[in-house]
């Protein structure tokens, strides 16, 4: 686990700035503010808006164009490595879910024994057990289904319904190990993880209160969305009896019972949790017990087995036949491959900007400024995540410049520093975060809605979760 982490921290050592602060500072203004005219005004394709508003920050930060584009190229095709093939095997398993029955099934045990008031609550609550060992973009495909079906079936704002799913999602990503940001965090600050996993919790339930179901309430207002018929369920086999397909009929009557349902929707979540506790209590790496997690439990090959466990328990379980399996997985594909791009292309215009050396500049500046010691770790996570776009790279870099800084406090202490930069690190969420675009697009909103609803979420995250942490401070 240790080397692991040593490696992670090392993927992200800050980089020298290529020009001096005030022309780096317009670069990234520049380019953020082109890909917002070209999407708003243009009405450009995102994908393409991306491509030039990273062009935009590496030619006005002075950089030569090849190696602009050799920044970006490597940003996309990590991000389409890392998230593109998770977004496709999780579009796979949603379809199934959907197209079984199995998202009905779920949506009706949540409605029935939950009051329309009662709902958001419910959502936030299932946001957050599903992001404790899970990545926020696995999650949300996952979720999405349901999302979709609990605001059509409760006449509920898709976005009242939909924020506090997020908020719990996103609050387990910034403070809660297993995730790779807050334990990197952990071991560069020397934290005690016991100790900072019960604090995590402690700061995670309140901020998800304020952040998912009250602030939800506001921006359901704010942003009013039909529902995507992205998911619906639909018959993609042909008729037998006489040669049509059935464009919007289910596929079938028959459901997978509830519990065979959170069954297949809980495997993924389980096998990624026991690779996380695996390595937290299993040292030895000869292990055989870490060795089989260490497969079964990574992002690719839990989803994998999810979608293939799906096509028996969903899928069979749902007495679809062969045929209608394998239409329903590829129907899955072309709703995403959009998506798919544009999220890839959010992770090469994050790069540009990291490359430039913008995120460690500003870092430089917040470190000479005389803050206490939590604040200071907050300020620089949230200015190295406006920055580069990145959670776990505006964690693990602030992380490194507060290990100085820490020396001499206890052991409370230091995990509230952990948590501090964890809540700065979710700070306002843009254009040039990945996770901006896949919220976008999954909701089908515009960048004005996504910034409404979606980008000030992520700010009362960040700015609760610091309250709650400078609260804690008090009696730690």
């Amino acid at each position: 686990m240790t080397s692991a982490l040593t490696n992670l921290a090392a993927g992200t050592e800050l980089v020298e700035p290529v020009a001096g602060g005030g022309q780096l500072i317009v670069a990234a203004l520049a380019g953020i503010a082109l890909i917002v005219v070209l999407i708003t005004i243009a009405k450009l394709h995102p994908f393409l808006a991306l491509i030039f508003g990273a062009l935009t920050v590496g030619l006005v930060a002075g950089e030569n164009i090849g190696t602009v584009l050799d920044s970006f190229s490597t940003g996309f095709g990590s991000t389409a490595a890392s998230v593109g093939i998770l977004i496709a095997l999780g579009a796979m398993f949603a379809k199934l879910l959907a197209d079984s029955g199995g998202a009905d099934e779920i949506v009706d045990t949540i409605v029935g024994h939950a009051s329309p008031r009662a709902l958001p609550w419910a959502m936030a609550l299932v946001g957050a057990i599903i992001g404790l060992p899970m990545f926020f973009e696995i999650g949300l495909v996952l979720l999405m289904p349901v999302i979709y079906l609990v605001a059509r079936r409760s006449q509920l704002s898709l976005v009242t319904v939909g924020i506090p799913a997020l908020a719990g999602l996103s609050a387990m990503h910034g403070f809660v190990p297993p995730h790779p940001g807050p334990v990197a965090a952990i071991s560069l600050l020397n934290a005690d993880l016991g100790i900072t996993l019960a604090l995590g919790v402690l700061v995670a339930i309140p901020t998800i209160v304020v952040a998912g179901p009250l602030f939800g309430k506001l921006a359901g207002r704010w942003v009013v969305l039909d529902v995507p018929d992205r998911f619906d369920a639909t018959d993609a086999s042909a008729n037998s009896a006489n040669g049509t397909v059935a464009g919007t009929a289910t596929v079938t009557n028959t459901r997978p019972s509830f519990g065979i349902t959170i069954f297949s929707v809980l495997l993924p979540v389980g096998l990624m949790m026991g690779k996380a506790l695996v390595d937290i209590f299993v040292d030895d790496e000869s292990n055989v017990l870490r060795q089989t997690f260490d497969i079964l439990g990574r992002p690719l090959m839990a989803l994998l087995i999810a979608v293939v466990v799906g096509m028996f328990t969903l899928g069979r379980g749902a007495r679809m036949s062969r045929e209608q399996i394998v239409k329903c997985i590829e129907s899955s594909l072309p709703p995403v491959a959009g998506i798919i791009l544009i999220v890839a292309a959010g992770g090469g215009f994050k790069q540009v900007l990291v490359d430039t050396g913008i995120g460690t500049l500003l870092a430089e500046w917040a470190k000479g400024a005389n803050l206490s010691v939590v604040l200071l770790a907050w300020v620089l996570a949230v200015l190295i995540r406006l920055a580069t776009g990145s959670a776990t790279v505006a964690t693990i870099t602030a992380s490194s410049l507060m290990l100085g800084l820490v020396e001499g406090m206890s052991t409370g202490e230091v995990s509230l520093v952990v948590l501090a930069v964890g809540a700065g690190s979710l700070f306002f969420s843009h254009v040039n975060d990945a996770g901006f675009w896949l919220v976008k697009e999954y909701f089908g909103m515009t960048v004005g809605q996504t910034i409404k609803s979606w980008s000030l979420m992520e700010t009362a995250l960040s700015v609760s979760g610091l309250i709650f942490v400078l609260l804690l401070g008090l009696v730690i």
